[in-house]
């Protein structure tokens, strides 16, 4: 088990890439897997959860290959060419997948079981399991509402009209890959926007997803057709970036490639309201999807009460806007944010536990926290096995005072191969310790 040690004084100075999105690498090969003809993937994200996630498509007969530019080649099947696998297929840490397959192995014609680490196996799953429930699905899981995750094949699942009780992109996704199977036509009503991945690859592929006034509608039983997939720069990943130059002394960083979908776009809106100096240019469309370079430097950061209607567009980068709450001046205040709970980690208690070790006032709510901005010591900081903790604490360490330790840093790998690489070329002063 390895940590990071940071020292203090870093200049960020210089222009990345961050990996590929991981929602998108995580449908890319999902959808790709459905297809009836090859799909040819660029930049897919080589991270922990979506290898899981390909690597389980291997087991249920998808063949794929590595080229040597990097480049992913999907075989696909076709949308009922799956087979059963012999084993569990093991998700790792990646809960995207996790739910996202439970909807899609949902209709199929052979039995699944799905598990993953200790952590994934403690997260949630009736949110999912009852609405596919209602479409007919066969789902058992733990006593408690936990993987793993038990499919049995039924005759047929039927068409549902369903409405979100909570803002959920994970849910949402898995109730459309579910009604690829099924009779009818599905219509799924959000309580608020959350990324739409799922619709845009969909469409790409040549199944038809509506907006409509009810809600997004698809009807089952169309096939899907293999694409060429660019996959833009994780915006996730790159929020790290923006918060620690924004916080950083004499900082400028241009950041290539990356992701500025609308419903992902969260992190710039509540960084802006704080008053970074944030620069959206180059933009252009990737398939479905729109891409930006972001220029971002050094600017006097001020707490905000965050917009409820931000929280569902910023929700995997709240671990690094909090840092940024850290350090600005004033008050920031973080309501609405629930779903942090049941993230990798309690992304709400190990993020205040985090900020108060390095001396910040971080007060934990049920739904959110109170953060009242200052100056950070140096000290140790625990992840929780959380990947997100984990960097977001790094870029802390880029303004402490003294140097930072950060334990259990190994499930960085899981979203972000390479983030101490990168990290170190434009400056942050980081190293793995054992």
């Amino acid at each position: 088990m390895t940590s990071l040690l940071l020292e203090p004084g870093a200049r960020l100075q210089g222009e990345l890439r961050v990996p590929g999105d991981k929602s998108i690498s995580h449908r890319a090969v999902m959808l790709g897997a459905l297809a009836d003809s090859p799909t040819r993937v660029e930049g897919f994200l080589r991270g922990a959860d979506a290898l899981h996630t390909l690597a389980a498509f291997a087991k249920m007969g998808v063949p794929t290959s590595w080229q040597q530019d990097g480049v992913l080649l999907i075989d696909g099947v076709g949308i009922e060419g799956l087979r059963a696998s012999d084993t569990p297929l093991d998700l790792g840490n990646a809960g995207t997948a996790m739910r996202l397959m439970t909807g899609l192995l949902a209709g199929q014609s052979f039995a699944s079981d799905l598990t993953g680490d200790e952590s994934l196996n403690a997260r949630p799953m009736r949110r999912v399991a009852d609405p596919l429930r209602e479409m007919g699905a066969a789902i058992r899981l733990q006593s408690d509402g936990t993987p793993p995750v038990h499919i049995e094949p039924v005759e047929r699942l039927t068409a549902l009209h369903y409405t979100l009780p909570v803002a959920s992109a994970q849910v949402k996704s898995a109730l459309l890959l579910a009604a690829l199977y099924a009779q009818g036509e599905t219509v799924i009503r959000e309580p608020a926007p959350t990324r739409d991945h799922t619709e845009r690859m969909l469409r790409a592929f040549g199944y038809q997803v509506a907006d409509t006034e009810a809600g997004k509608t698809l009807r089952g039983g169309s096939r899907l057709t293999g694409q060429i997939i660019q996959v833009p720069a994780d915006i996730s990943s790159a929020a790290f970036f923006l918060v620690a130059a924004s916080i950083a002394g004499h900082a400028d960083v241009v950041l290539r490639d990356v992701g500025i979908n609308p419903t992902r776009d969260g992190v710039l809106a509540i960084l802006r309201l704080m008053g970074a100096d944030i620069d959206v240019f180059n933009k252009r469309t990737w398939g479905a999807e729109p891409v930006a370079d972001l220029r971002v430097r050094n600017a006097k950061l001020h707490g905000v009460d965050i917009p409820r209607a931000l929280v569902p567009l910023a929700i995997d980068e709240f671990p690094a806007l909090l840092v940024a709450a850290a350090c600005a001046s004033g008050v920031t205040r973080l309501t609405g944010a629930a779903e942090l709970r049941v993230k990798e980690s309690d992304r709400i208690g190990a993020m205040a536990d985090a900020l108060q070790a390095l001396g910040a006032s971080a007060e934990p709510h049920a739904d959110g926290m109170i953060v009242h901005g200052g100056s950070l010591c140096g000290g140790q900081v625990q992840s929780r096995g959380d990947h997100r903790i984990g960097m977001a604490m790094a870029v802390a360490a880029t303004v402490a005072a003294g140097p930072v330790t950060i334990a259990d840093s190994d499930n960085i790998a899981t979203s972000y191969p390479g983030f101490v690489e990168q990290a170190a070329t434009v400056g942050m002063r980081v190293q793995e310790v054992a």
